[in-house]
């Protein structure tokens, strides 16, 4: 457990003694902004159904943008044979830096709820909704994460890292888009795998049991597959 707490608070350091929290924060904050006052004013509801739709869109931007680094840039350095000649484990490095890129996210989403206070103090919002929107747009972007530190273990370099995890979360994302195209009986098999298609109901007010554990699935499913690579990695050393 120390181990994985020393690998969380170095990466939460180098997160903010580096640009990059920084103007992820800044970026997200401008953005979220924007189209909380443009969907306020032009919806005149009390309402972040919107709102929440436009931030998950600069979360699948901003999300490779905090992941690429996690092991690209150890890899380039020499540092993962470092950790390869301790005791740690895998997994432990895994979900201390996959839990750092998380507290990110987290205190981003912290943030904005200034926006929900603002419909609280001049309005009356239906809280049920907001409160299920926040918790479908953690699960997606921790989705995102976890595929974003996936692609990086697989290079050394930051900008593959990157592309890598655009690509797949492009595909992740668009498999809803795909099964609009495909015969009948494959619909469902395509929509099940679609990130977007299992948030919708979040942002309507729905909490349901299924859609949160596919999320979990996804985010434990891409956490297991980067253990493994590393762990390939470290018995070719």
């Amino acid at each position: 457990m120390r181990k994985f707490q020393a690998i969380f608070l170095k990466e939460i350091t180098t997160y903010f003694v580096s640009p990059i929290a920084y103007v992820a924060l800044a970026v997200f904050l401008a953005l979220s902004g924007f189209f909380f006052v443009n969907v306020l004013y032009y919806t005149h509801e009390a309402s972040l159904r919107i709102l929440f739709g436009n931030m998950v869109i600069t979360f699948l931007f901003i999300t490779p943008l905090l992941t690429m680094r996690l092991f690209a840039e150890e890899k380039r350095i020499g540092t993962t044979e470092l950790l390869f000649t301790t005791p740690t484990r895998e997994v432990e490095v895994v979900l201390g830096k996959y839990f750092a890129s998380l507290f990110i996210v987290l205190l981003m989403l912290m943030v904005t709820l200034v926006y929900p206070i603002c419909l609280m103090v001049y309005g009356d919002p239906d809280l049920g909704p907001i409160f299920s929107g926040y918790l479908g747009l953690l699960l997606v972007t921790a989705s995102f994460l976890a595929v974003g530190i996936l692609a990086s273990s697989f290079t050394k370099n930051q900008i593959v890292a990157a592309l890598i995890s655009y690509c797949v979360l492009l595909i992740y994302w668009t498999l809803s888009w795909v099964s609009q195209q495909v015969p009948q009986n494959l619909k469902p098999f395509f929509n099940n795998l679609s990130l977007k298609v299992h948030l919708s109901d979040f942002l309507k007010g729905i909490i349901d049991t299924q859609h949160i554990i596919f999320y979990l699935t996804v985010i434990v499913f891409h956490l297991i597959l980067c253990t493994a690579v590393l762990d390939s990695e470290r018995w070719r050393e």
